[in-house]
């Protein structure tokens, strides 16, 4: 299936399959024009809608029977494309609050949070979609459901939830008029956190900063 057929109007808009790949579709569309960073401005809230709309994608995969390829190996759905391009950008866009704690498990007990970047996170999720959409344009439709299924248990699904919750603190902090704490240091190096370190660090983050290179605005 090529892209000229992605959308063909012989496919059955109610299809899940095709309901899926436009969802996984739209979110890459536009997070690749995000990363341009033609609209600075308005770059956090829009990654805040597409990673919501794409994790309504992901609830529908999660809750749907697993999905049975047609084949038992997977086929070779080519090279990855590269995403380092798309990630340098994020880091460069997002720079101020690129790096936040994330606790992988909520359910494993005494799981200290551990330091995650943003552009790294979104790299990752875009890489896990695109494999699956080249099989989707390949015509291996349920190649595709499976990949995108199982990667969303696997990788993105808790990735993008990840950074939802992250995109959501910022945006909190900025229309709330609530100043981040100051980021002391924090980088992806680093194995872990202690309690002295999980307050973010890496820099003063404070509310007018964001609002003015995010141009996010501030609360009334």
């Amino acid at each position: 299936m090529s892209d000229a057929t992605l959308h063909a109007t012989s496919q059955n808009p109610d299809d899940f399959a095709v309901q899926i790949a436009d969802q996984v579709e739209s979110f890459l569309v536009a997070v690749t024009e995000v990363s341009k960073g033609d609209e600075p401005d308005s770059a956090v809230p829009f990654l805040l809608l597409e990673v919501s709309q794409l994790l309504l994608a992901g609830g529908r995969l999660g809750a749907h029977e697993d999905i049975v390829p047609d084949e038992r190996y997977e086929p070779d759905p080519g090279p990855e494309p590269d995403v380092d391009q798309l990630r340098e950008n994020f880091a460069r866009l997002l720079e101020p609050i690129d790096v936040y704690s994330e606790v992988f498990d909520p359910y494993a007990p005494r799981k200290a949070p551990v330091p995650a970047r943003v552009s790294d996170d979104l790299a990752d999720i875009v890489t896990d979609l695109r494999h699956g959409m080249a099989h989707y344009r390949a015509g291996r439709t349920s190649e595709a459901l499976w990949w995108w299924q199982f990667s969303y248990f696997s990788n993105w699904g808790p990735t993008a939830s990840a950074v939802l919750r992250a995109l959501q603190s910022v945006l909190i902090h900025v229309r709330l008029n609530q100043p981040l704490e100051e980021l002391d240091g924090l980088d992806t190096d680093q194995d872990t956190m202690g309690d002295e370190t999980l307050e973010f660090e890496a820099g003063q983050v404070m509310q007018e900063e964001i609002g003015g290179v995010l141009g996010l605005g501030s609360a009334k």
